[in-house]
């Protein structure tokens, strides 16, 4: 039995809408696992194209980073036939250095993104999951990162959530890096950077002097890949920032987990860049809906000098355009390297909500008018470069 807490939302005016929407709230585990047909199923009628909506992911995720924090989980049903899902939990944190209880998406720094699932009626089902959160006071804020630019809730939530006399904001959050295979890979070679070619192809002939430089995709049974690829990526920059998966137990059972998953399923490819048989650089990659997805990377602090990373993924693009798959996707924020490599950009918007007493006045303040301010300011800027330039360091 589902452990729920019910409200339901009038709609009116709307041709062929329903009349009432009831919403079901999740709370355990036992049905969050449950869930598991029905979540993935309104993850396929919501057109969503990437695996991180869909349970496997959201379970994986819940089992390593899920300590401290409270299932929210919302259905949302028509009668007996569920049209949407919130994935949120509650958890108490800082933001902005204030104490605050916070709703969230299912989802941290590893999930590269996570909307709210509506099959249909995306204002309605906004409507119900807003008017069942109004509900609560057991929260502050409601902040879901990493939002399409195009999402239905970035659009419908706020002013739903303003008319109720909540403070709302948006504002990008970053913006990830695609390259669409289209056109074969000659074309889309020849329209790269002359200056970036001629890179390219100077450091395959050098790399090349110290043996033969080919691209391995691991078999998926190979228990040797996945500890080889975070080793490198522990030895690499991340290990120096502190950022490597290895240094983090949460994180390290997330990938292991998720590799395992994936594997079952089909979706795990795992490139490594060798030379002379030593594998150098790795790519921990999604294909997913005829994309590849760039979950995690490293190469070999030793061999930095050859950009190992701009090689391996000169091989996998264009072994992607060798089997007509339909895009790259990097993820993770924009950064000169990758731009050299992608003509588009998938915007994303954090959305925040939240409860308009003092605090959160002050908070929104800050969140919406300070930090805009002093991140246009030049000192911040540099500041803020010096910090990526030391802990991104990909080549």
């Amino acid at each position: 039995m589902f452990l729920r807490d019910e409200s339901s939302a009038s709609v009116a005016g709307l041709t062929d809408a329903p009349q009432g929407l009831r919403v079901e709230r999740i709370a355990d585990t036992a049905s969050f696992l449950g869930l598991r047909a029905t979540w993935n199923l309104l993850a396929h009628e919501a057109g969503i194209h990437h695996p991180f909506a869909r349970h496997e992911w959201v379970r994986t995720w819940w089992e390593c980073f899920g300590r401290g924090r409270e299932l929210r989980v919302l259905l949302v049903k028509d009668g007996p036939e569920p049209i949407a899902l919130a994935p949120l939990m509650l958890s108490e944190g800082r933001m902005c250095g204030i104490r605050v209880r916070q709703l969230e998406q299912l989802a941290n720094l590893h999930t590269p993104q996570l909307d709210f699932l509506v099959s249909r009626w995306p204002q309605e089902a906004c409507r119900a999951v807003w008017a069942h959160l109004a509900e609560q006071d057991d929260w502050d804020v409601l902040q879901l990162r990493d939002l399409p630019e195009a999402s239905g809730t970035l659009e419908h939530l706020p002013p739903l959530a303003v008319a109720d006399g909540f403070l709302a904001g948006s504002r990008p959050s970053r913006a990830c890096p695609t390259v669409p295979l289209v056109g074969g890979w000659d074309a889309y070679f020849r329209g790269l950077r002359p200056k970036h070619r001629s890179n390219l192809r100077n450091r395959f002939r050098r790399l090349s002097r110290l043996g033969t430089v080919d691209r391995e995709l691991a078999a998926p049974d190979d228990p040797s890949a996945l500890d080889d690829a975070l080793r490198i990526e522990a030895e690499g920059w991340q290990g120096r920032g502190g950022d490597a998966i290895l240094l983090h137990p949460e994180a390290e059972r997330f990938y292991r987990k998720l590799a395992a998953e994936a594997a079952d399923r089909g979706w795990l490819r795992l490139h490594f860049l060798r030379v002379g048989g030593r594998r150098i650089a790795f790519q921990y990659t999604f294909e997913y809906g005829n994309r590849i997805y760039v979950l995690t990377r490293g190469h070999h602090p030793a061999f930095a000098a050859y950009s190992p990373q701009n090689l391996l993924c000169c091989l996998v693009i264009e072994d992607g355009f060798a089997r007509c798959l339909a895009s790259y996707e990097f993820l993770g924020p924009r950064e000169p390297w990758k731009m050299e490599w992608a003509p588009e950009v998938r915007r994303l918007e954090r959305l925040v909500l939240i409860r308009a007493s003092l605090r959160g006045r002050l908070l929104h303040r800050i969140n919406f008018r300070l930090l805009p301010r002093l991140q246009k300011e030049r000192l911040y800027v540099l500041l803020r470069d010096l910090v990526l330039r030391g802990r991104r360091q990909p080549e």
